[in-house]
């Protein structure tokens, strides 16, 4: 049976989602603190992969006046939330575990961790593949009397978009798994959908990705492999859960 919480008042509810975006809040504003003492070495890691492959005579640049500044805090403002993603999907669960069954609630600690974990797995992966590919790539057109001057606060939203695209598409496994053990999804369902899913995830590439065909082959490909890691997940899971749903017929 569900909590009883569900019979509380919707001002009670509220209350509860104040308190927990008091504590995501406070937390972020903690690791911003930390982040911006460090923002020097956040943007010199953020930038390297550019770095190394950057021609000569080319550089990043600050445009405007006060470029430099706001990049420094928007940096430090979205290491904070990276570095904070684990305390806010705790704190997500924390908020819906009172209106999950009790055998739901078991797996929803396990899907923070784990979505945590591919959430930077993600992040990860496009640092240290995409970034090396795409930015040599791109660059490759900087020759001659062309020089690449790239702005800091595009490189920044570049870069963020890219991350945290990556961080959220590599979720998709655990959400699978999520979604699997609840009986919304199954094996034969995405096996019947997987052409349109194809589809959907060449558009979501092309959503979370900067308007080129390069950076959303880049995304599409490993979301394609993810997809059919998430068919054989279902189809673990779901054996499990028709088993279950056996037993309580007989």
């Amino acid at each position: 049976m569900a909590n009883v919480d569900e019979k509380l008042p919707l001002t009670a509810h509220l209350e509860e989602l104040r308190s927990r975006l008091i504590k995501s809040i406070i937390v972020i504003v903690l690791v911003f603190i930390v982040c911006y003492s460090q923002s020097k070495y956040i943007f010199d890691f953020v930038t390297a992969p550019l770095i190394k492959v950057l021609p000569e005579k080319s550089s990043l640049a600050m445009i405007k006046l006060t470029e430099g500044f706001f990049t420094e805090l928007k940096l430090s403002l979205m290491a904070a939330l990276f570095f904070s993603m684990p305390f806010i999907l705790y704190q997500l669960w924390k908020f819906v575990a009172p209106g999950l069954y009790a055998h739901e609630r078991r797996y929803v600690v396990s899907f923070v961790i784990v979505s945590s974990i591919l959430f930077f797995t993600g992040a990860v992966f496009a640092y240290y593949v995409v970034f090396p590919f795409g930015f040599q790539f791109f660059l490759s057109y900087a020759k001659g009397y062309v020089i690449a001057n790239l702005s800091i606060q595009w490189y920044l939203s570049f870069v963020v978009r890219l991350i945290m695209g990556f961080g959220i598409i590599f979720e998709l496994p655990v959400f699978t798994l999520f979604l699997a053990k609840m009986g919304i999804v199954t094996a034969s369902m995405m096996k019947k959908y997987r052409r349109y899913a194809i589809v959907v995830i060449f558009i979501a590439a092309a959503i979370l990705t900067p308007p080129d065909v390069f950076t959303q082959l880049m995304m599409a490909g490993p979301l394609i492999l993810l997809y059919e890691i998430s068919i054989f997940v279902a189809k673990i899971f779901g054996r499990k859960e028709e088993i279950k749903k056996e037993d309580i017929y007989e």
